[in-house]
């Protein structure tokens, strides 16, 4: 497969590392090191697909001129649209030349990700009552520094997105009509940097994000009739744990078993493999960003949201 990397910023340098000899050529209109100044430039007959790790505001018209002639494409998240109309279009694109549209959501791969999916999927924590996460870092600076990053709704899209589609990952698509802010913080930032918002009924969702944790941290708690499941960090903060609890009847101490991940960050490796495979049937995942889409357009009408420069 020949790639061509769109974006040069941090997740650029990433995505090239694991990329490695398959990227035949970049492209970014400012950075020196990069090969050319815009994919129109690239021969069309050089390459098979894309990395596009690009601003939000840039990424839909790349999309739509990759995928009409014919290129794979895998796009850093989120994949974000002023309508549903314009990612059904990306779609259709995808749909009639036959290749991959994929969003890259790395934590589905993350192993107690994964073995949480499992988990649920297997029922043996009977009815699910509830779930809370959080996922904070300290990037708040970075952000505000950044020249296009502090925009719009801020880490309501950024980190945002990503607890909205773990829960996607785990439970299946949410009706976005549901989700209610609970609370959106502009304590540092221009945008917010600080939100948290609810999905009623069962399972209740509570999440949480911000940029402004003194540690990254991730943590999620999910309570059933039958127990509970934790997850404490990610393998690339680690140590990444995972504690299963089942419920002892009619009250008493739970039982408890914890597997402990002391490993580098095996996500990037393993969600480029998994397009890579995707790729050989045209095979994508836009259609979860319309649903996540509706739900993140739906909270960003109650944020304070950034002033545009």
């Amino acid at each position: 497969m020949r790639i061509v990397l769109i974006g040069l910023g941090v997740q650029g340098h990433k995505r090239r590392a694991i990329a490695g000899d398959s990227v035949i050529a970049t492209v970014d209109p400012v950075s020196e090191g990069a090969s050319h100044r815009s994919i129109e430039s690239v021969p069309l007959e050089t390459y098979d697909a894309a990395l596009v790790c690009t601003p939000d505001e840039v990424k839909v018209a790349l999309l739509r001129y990759l995928l009409s002639h014919g290129k794979h494409v895998l796009v850093e998240k989120p994949l974000i649209a002023g309508s549903d109309t314009e990612l059904e279009e990306l779609a259709v694109l995808a749909e009639d030349n036959g290749v991959t549209c994929y969003t890259a959501y790395n934590h589905r791969f993350e192993p107690h990700f994964v073995h949480m999916k499992a988990l649920l999927d297997e029922g043996s924590l009977g009815h699910i009552y509830s779930v809370r996460m959080f996922y904070g870092n300290g990037t708040a600076r970075l952000v505000r520094q950044s020249p296009w990053r502090d925009k719009g709704a801020g880490v309501l899209m950024d980190l945002g997105s990503h607890l909205l589609d773990t829960c996607a990952f785990w439970f299946g698509s949410l009706d976005h009509r549901a989700a209610t802010l609970v609370s959106a913080n502009r304590f540092e930032n221009q945008a917010p940097d600080h939100c948290a918002f609810v999905f009623p009924g069962q399972p209740l969702l509570q999440l949480e994000m911000t940029l402004l944790s003194w540690r990254n941290h991730f943590y999620a708690d999910v309570h059933g009739e039958k127990g509970s499941a934790h997850i404490q960090s990610l393998c690339k903060w680690g140590p990444s744990i995972f504690t299963r609890r089942n419920r002892i009847l009619p009250s008493g101490r739970p039982t408890e078993h914890s597997v402990t991940l002391v490993q580098d960050d095996p996500t990037w490796a393993l969600e480029y493999r998994h397009f890579l495979e995707l790729t050989r049937t045209g095979t994508g995942n836009i259609r979860n960003d319309i649903l996540l889409n509706r739900t993140l357009r739906h909270l960003s009408r109650s944020a304070p949201m950034a002033s545009p420069s």
